[in-house]
């Protein structure tokens, strides 16, 4: 048995990391003909997405680089779909071989893997609200600006005093925001901007840089073989012109990529887990308390109106609360939120909070409701018999025998699904809300690394959920009493 386990362990060890041993990648490449690369197709066009065409074919102009690389390498270039903010990570476990999706040249990735020579120079770009007076960063002190995470424009945001940084997780729902009035700027790469901010008319580019930089490609420490080959492979693309080709082909090639350039960015301090991100991850946790709460209150009195509306409802009632069910709990949560936020904001223009308080009851109500109406048919017909009886209407009974008995029922299946509730609140991260879960992931990359921000997170959930489902232990106990003196 225990050999059995262990061979099971190595196995999956063997199968899990597939990377060649270190300095040793570029021999590996070469021996199975082919590159790995990794990348996020969320990030788009004109970076790497799908052919509109032909869905199943990835274009893109990095796609067309890295496969000129490969050709100059004499292999085949494949792409690898991982988050974009877990690419690096991803590279250091060994997922893939290189890492090329607008990887920007900062000092802490320097520092952390290596870096190719650029193959682009890109411009940070502010965009504002067309009627709006802001000329600079400066002008913004105390205003909302959006962007990505693990950017050059966040740190430079970050290193403004004042400034408001609203973190996004794709790149159009920034200057979507912006256009609404969520937000009051966007800082965000010139390739980003001209595609989904300076074109659109209620928006407007300012004409200057705000800094540059450089895309690379990013390789693990001891791969230097891989850096020397692919560096030389950029150095033929640059003296032929293929790579102007490329970026020509993609509308990128301007008078920046004329310019030498070396490696910028804003100096991020690594930080430790000091006072103040403990004060950081104590305020994520009571956003995280605060709309698992209020989500909840809307959830339960929903769900009830659901549950009976199905039980003892007429026909329609009962077919308009069945679909409102079977809707919410049969499509994703992530759909939801999306919609709420982005795809109702031309009709109402709902804030980040107001969005995931709303999305969040409305999906768990559907659950609460199957929960009541378990209970509520769990309670013996004997109940609602005798409260006829007595004269009791429809109503009262319902309100003074049924409901109370069908609560006490479903007291525990209540508690779990706050508790998940209280988890899947980590979800609202995408439309821009700093809860607990989006605090770690902040926090591990400033303290470049995830073992102590995750204990942290961790034990603040479970300080949030633990009182909560001892609370409901002891209101089980409570209430299963039997109060009545016993026959002797």
């Amino acid at each position: 048995m225990t050999r059995g386990f262990l061979l099971v362990l190595a196995l999956l060890g063997a199968c899990g990391n597939s990377s060649d041993p270190e300095g040793q990648t570029l021999a590996g490449i070469k021996q199975r003909g082919e590159i790995t690369w990794g990348a996020d197709i969320q990030g788009g066009e004109p970076y790497v997405y799908e052919d509109p065409q032909n869905p199943s074919q990835l274009i893109g102009f990095e796609v067309d680089i890295m496969n000129a690389i490969a050709r100059h390498l004499g292999v085949k270039a494949r792409m690898v779909q991982y988050n974009w903010s877990n690419l690096v990570q991803s590279l250091e476990r060994g997922d893939f071989d290189v890492v090329m999706n607008g990887l920007e040249s900062t000092a802490e990735r320097r520092e952390r893997i290596l870096l190719s020579d650029p193959y682009y120079v890109y411009a940070e770009t502010l965009t504002v609200r067309a009627g709006d007076p802001y000329r600079s960063l400066f002008d913004l002190t105390g205003k909302r600006v959006g962007t990505l995470n693990q950017t050059v424009a966040h740190d430079i945001l970050m290193s403004v005093n004042g400034i408001d940084a609203k973190v996004y997780e794709g790149n159009e729902e920034p200057y979507r925001d912006l256009e609404l009035g969520r937000s009051d700027a966007v800082l965000l790469d010139n390739i980003i901007a001209d595609r989904y901010g300076c074109i659109n008319k209620a928006l407007r580019c300012l004409p200057y840089d705000v800094a540059r930089g450089i895309y690379v490609i990013g390789m693990r420490k001891g791969d230097a073989e891989l850096k020397a080959a692919i560096d030389g492979a950029l150095a033929d693309m640059r003296k032929t012109g293929e790579l102007k080709q490329i970026l020509e082909k993609a509308k990128l090639w301007d008078d920046r990529q004329n310019e030498e350039q070396t490696s910028t960015g804003v100096k991020h301090i690594t930080r430790g887990f000091d006072s103040d991100m403990l004060m950081q991850f104590l305020a994520a946790a009571l956003v995280t308390l605060q709309i698992s709460v209020l989500a909840f209150f809307l959830a339960v009195p929903l769900g009830m109106l659901l549950a009976v509306g199905r039980v003892y409802g007429s026909l329609p009632l009962r077919v308009i609360s069945r679909v409102y069910i079977e809707l919410f709990r049969g499509t994703p949560v992530l759909l939801q939120l999306f919609v709420l936020y982005y795809g109702l904001a031309g009709y109402i223009n709902l804030g980040p909070v107001q969005a995931a308080v709303l999305g969040l009851g409305l999906n768990y109500a559907a659950y609460e409701a199957e929960v009541y109406r378990g209970a509520l048919l769990a309670i013996p017909r004997g109940q609602s018999e005798a409260s006829r009886a007595l004269g009791m209407g429809p109503w009262q009974t319902l309100r003074h025998v049924m409901i109370p008995q069908a609560l006490r029922l479903a007291l525990p299946p209540m508690t779990n699904d706050f508790v998940s509730l209280l988890k899947d609140s980590s979800l609202v991260s995408v439309i821009t809300v700093i809860e607990l879960t989006k605090r770690m992931t902040i926090a591990a990359v400033d303290m470049r690394g995830w073992l102590i921000p995750g204990i942290a997170c961790a034990a603040l959930y479970l300080a949030l959920s633990f009182p909560l489902s001892e609370l409901a232990r002891r209101l089980e106990r409570k209430l299963a009493r039997d109060q009545r003196p016993h026959t002797l």
